[in-house]
């Protein structure tokens, strides 16, 4: 994907926060932190992997589908998209 490549290190940096949101997590457990807290913390990270999402989702569809050369092109994008759509 060609606009993953582009968006590189933002995404890498974004996928670093989310990996020290996840660590966060893991410590408020290790110390018995209270549950409101560990709540917090995972619709953090929750919001984190949506925006994420969000966000390469935008990309493929304006690149792959809305771009694309070729009916054939879009029609596999579009395709992709349901796909990873009815996985979540």
């Amino acid at each position: 994907m060609a606009h993953t490549t582009r968006q590189k290190e933002k995404l890498i940096a974004r996928v670093r926060r989310l990996r020290g949101q996840l660590e966060g997590v893991e410590r408020a457990l290790e110390t018995d932190a209270a549950c409101s807290e560990v709540l917090r913390q995972i619709a953090s990270v929750r919001g984190a992997v949506t925006g994420l999402t969000s966000e390469v989702m935008e990309a493929h569809l304006r690149e792959h589908i809305i771009a694309a050369p070729t009916e054939d092109e879009r029609r596999q994008a579009g395709e992709e998209m349901i796909e990873v759509i009815r996985t979540t």
